[in-house]
């Protein structure tokens, strides 16, 4: 099968993983195959970042975003804002992230972790998150946002920043009404495997309410196949399933999902050709 009419792009990936990384020529062949022209393969740190910038200058299809997961800040220094500047000067870097706040996975729901950890974990992440978004702001780049229970202080944050930086939040699990808040400041959300899940109720509900341009679809691989590979270690070429499910959810064709996802992203993504 071809898939000339109606190509698709993964805007999450993590080619960096050991589960991609281990069979990446398989898996970019993979994706040709599926009809994914483009991949944008995300940095959660400083060296997953690097990776990602060497990823994009051998493989003309994929692109990259640098920056510090939150679950990763506390490895960061204090001050990450000059190598987020050399990092985003290198060729085929198209946005900043991912960024965000994520509590979720604080310490002090492990057995060693204590409040003061939390809170200790929590300002980094606000800290290492604001100069993500100066950074953006500095030099005309939109970030990509992670959240996990903890959407009223990223869009807190975020705020101030909206008229000059947009942001997607990735893998986006909310309800509609939180959908709705994004769009307001100009940011944009997208869905994974998950919206393809039989218990994704609320999942699916944002999904059909939220605007066609408003919108992309990404895999977080390895993370999150969606339905029929759920299970399986994700890649990029299941980003079609996805792509697939929303189109039928939505009543519109592939093709039309193609147009308008292809076009948000490359609105979005800055330098995505």
């Amino acid at each position: 099968m071809t898939y000339e009419n109606c190509p698709i792009f993964d805007t999450h990936a993590h080619l960096g993983f050991p589960k991609i990384e281990a069979r990446l020529e398989e898996v970019l062949s993979n994706a040709k195959e599926a009809g994914i022209t483009r991949i944008i393969t995300i940095g959660t740190d400083r060296e997953s970042s690097e990776k990602a910038v060497s990823m994009a200058a051998r493989y003309e299809e994929v692109f990259a975003v640098i920056g510090w997961h939150p679950c990763d800040v506390m490895e960061a220094s204090d001050d990450v804002r000059e190598e987020l500047r050399h990092l985003a000067s290198q060729p085929k870097v198209v946005a900043i992230g991912e960024t965000g706040l994520d509590y979720h996975h604080l310490p002090s729901k492990r057995e060693e972790g204590t409040a003061e950890d939390d809170r200790r974990l929590i300002e980094k992440q606000a800290l290492i998150f604001r100069q993500h978004l100066e950074v953006a702001a500095e030099i005309g780049l939109n970030v990509v946002i992670h959240q996990r229970s903890a959407f009223d202080d990223t869009m807190e944050i975020l705020k101030p920043f909206s008229d000059r930086v947009r942001g997607v939040f990735h893998c986006f699990v909310d309800c509609p009404e939180r959908m709705q808040q994004v769009l307001a400041i100009g940011s944009l959300v997208s869905f994974t495997g998950i919206v393809t899940f039989k218990n994704a109720t609320e999942v699916k509900e944002t999904m059909l309410a939220t605007p066609l341009d408003s919108l992309m679809v990404e895999t977080d691989s390895p993370f999150l196949a969606p339905v029929p590979k759920r299970g399986k270690p994700c890649e990029p070429a299941y980003v079609r399933h996805t792509a697939e499910f929303v189109a039928d959810a939505r009543g519109i064709t592939v093709e039309e999902l193609s147009r308008s996802t292809c076009a948000t992203a490359k609105s979005f993504f800055k330098g995505l050709l």
